[in-house]
C-alpha cells in the first residue's frame, strides 16, 4: 500500500479521503483548525476532521507554515502527498517531503481559474463547462503539470454549491484511477501552458453585493455562484437579504423596485426582471420567494442599487 498523507478541509475533499483511505495507507491527514462557523461563535470542526475521525485516521492541524513543518517533519517517511481543497499554499519544503511529490485535485479546467475559488468563479461568469484537473504541485498558485482532467457540463440553473458536489465526486474517481498509473510510470504529468489562463480570486464582500443596477443574467449568475454560501445579498427596502435562487422571468416591476406577480417577488434590474426562488432574509430561515411574498405587509418596493 502507498503511504499517503492527505490535505483537506471542506465537504468536497471528503469523496477523495474515502475514496484514497480503501486502498492506501493514510499516514495522517492535515486539516485547517477548528473555527467558529454560525451565530453560535462555538469552534467547530472542519468537515474533512469529522470525516477523518468517523474513519479512525490521525489527525493533524498545524495553524501556520511552522507548525505544519513541524508536523510533517514528526511522520515516517511517507511516498505520496494528496491536496483537495486544503486551503494554504505549500513550501517547497513541504512540496519536497514525500518521494513521489504532492498531487492536488483541483475543481476546474486548468489553466482556466487557477486559486481559490474556481467554481464560484466559473459560474459567476457564466460559464457553461467546467470539470476537474489532478496536478503534481509545484510553487506556483496551480501552475504544475496535468495528470489527468475531465471536463462538466454546468447546468443552467446550477448552483456552485451543486456544481462543487459533482465536482468532488468526480474528483474521487480520477484521483483512484490516476494514481496507480503515476506511481507506475504509466502517466507523466505534463507542463501546463499559460495561454487562457485566469485566476479565481478568493471570493471578498464586494463580490457578494447584488444591485438593481445590474443586467439580469450577471444578477443570476452571482447568485448562483454563491450559493448556498457565502450568499449573495441584496438590500431589499433597506434590509440586506440574501438572494439564494433566482431565474430570468419576462415580468418587470421596473429598474430599483420589487413587486409581486402572482405571488412570486420579482426583481426589476437594469434590462429586465428576475424571479426570487429562494431568499434567507437576516434572522431566519431560507424560504421561498413566495413564501417572503406572503409574510410582507405589501405587495411592492425598492431593492438599493
Amino acid at each position: 500500500m502507498t503511504s499517503v498523507v492527505f490535505f483537506g478541509t471542506p465537504d468536497a475533499a471528503v469523496p477523495s479521503l474515502r475514496s484514497l483511505s480503501s486502498v492506501h495507507e493514510i499516514r495522517t491527514v492535515v486539516t485547517q483548525p477548528d473555527r467558529a462557523r454560525g451565530r453560535s461563535g462555538v469552534p467547530r470542526p472542519p468537515p474533512i476532521k469529522e470525516a477523518a475521525l468517523d474513519m479512525g485516521l490521525t489527525i493533524r492541524q498545524p495553524a501556520n507554515k511552522a507548525e505544519l513543518a513541524a508536523v510533517l517533519g514528526g511522520l515516517e517517511s511517507f511516498e505520496l502527498g494528496v491536496v483537495v481543497a486544503y486551503g494554504r499554499i505549500l513550501s517547497r519544503e513541504v512540496l519536497e517531503t514525500p518521494s513521489h511529490g504532492i498531487l492536488n485535485v483541483h475543481f476546474s479546467l486548468l489553466p482556466r481559474w487557477r486559486g481559490a475559488a474556481p467554481v464560484a468563479r466559473a459560474v459567476m461568469a457564466g460559464d457553461t463547462m467546467s470539470g476537474v484537473t489532478i496536478i503534481k504541485l509545484d510553487e506556483g498558485l496551480d501552475t504544475g503539470p496535468v495528470l489527468t482532467a475531465q471536463a462538466l457540463d454546468i447546468g443552467a440553473e446550477e448552483t456552485a454549491g451543486e456544481l462543487t458536489e459533482r465536482l468532488a465526486a468526480v474528483g474521487a474517481r480520477l484521483l483512484a484511477s490516476v494514481i496507480p498509473e503515476y506511481l507506475s510510470g504509466a502517466v507523466t504529468p505534463v507542463p501546463q501552458t499559460g495561454e487562457g489562463a485566469t485566476y479565481a480570486n478568493k471570493i471578498e464582500s464586494s463580490d457578494r453585493r447584488l444591485t438593481g443596477e445590474m443586467p439580469a443574467n450577471e444578477f443570476v449568475d452571482r447568485i448562483r455562484g454563491l450559493s448556498p454560501t457565502p450568499g449573495a445579498t441584496l438590500v431589499i427596502d433597506g434590509v440586506h437579504t440574501k438572494i439564494l435562487r433566482a431565474a430570468i422571468t419576462p415580468h418587470n416591476p421596473g429598474k430599483g423596485r420589487w413587486a409581486g406577480f402572482d405571488g412570486h417577488l420579482v426583481l426589476g434590474l437594469s434590462d429586465g426582471g428576475v424571479d426570487v426562488a429562494e431568499i434567507h432574509p437576516p434572522g431566519k430561515r431560507p424560504m421561498s420567494g413566495p413564501d417572503w411574498m406572503r409574510g410582507r405587509r405589501t405587495t411592492s418596493g425598492v431593492i438599493d442599487g
